[in-house]
């Protein structure tokens, strides 16, 4: 009589484990179990697949909606300098400055934030522009505040 020490383990009927002996007394798996552990295995690829197929697209779209976000992020940096400095220049700071366009030097640690670029201001009589044009577009536009001195 077989006293089965593990209760909750069963043990299939008529003594078959899913060995058999083979050559020279080595047990050998029944193809039942292969058929078991190739579809098991399929289903791992399958699944994994289709996990890709989800994972994939949403890693692009995070990856593109970051570069979007640091796009509008710069370019508000930019909007507050050149409103800040067009602010500055009709108080009174550009009565004497000569006509016609000049690189315009911005005071500021928010300019630190903005990609390569410069600042040009063009003063055409009573009228300014103050423009931010970045070096290098990579989805990046130029900034512009027009104004008439009073």
């Amino acid at each position: 009589m077989k006293i089965n020490l593990h209760p909750k383990i069963r043990r299939p009927r008529g003594g078959s484990s899913g060995f058999r002996r083979g050559r020279g007394n080595r047990l050998k798996r029944e193809p039942q179990h292969q058929r078991q552990r190739g579809f098991l295995m399929v289903d791992l690829v399958v699944g994994m697949a289709i996990l890709t197929l989800a994972v994939l697209p949403l890693g692009y779209t995070i990856a593109r909606e970051r570069h979007v976000l640091r796009i509008e992020y710069y370019h508000s940096v930019a909007n507050e300098i050149v409103d800040g400095e067009m602010e500055i220049l009709l108080a009174g700071a550009a009565r004497n400055l000569a006509d016609g366009p000049q690189p315009y030097a911005v005071d500021g640690q928010a300019a630190t934030q903005l990609p390569r670029g410069h600042f040009q201001l063009t003063k055409t009589g009573n009228h300014l522009r103050l423009e931010w044009t970045p070096d290098a577009r990579h989805g990046y536009v130029t900034v512009v505040r027009e104004a008439t001195l009073k």
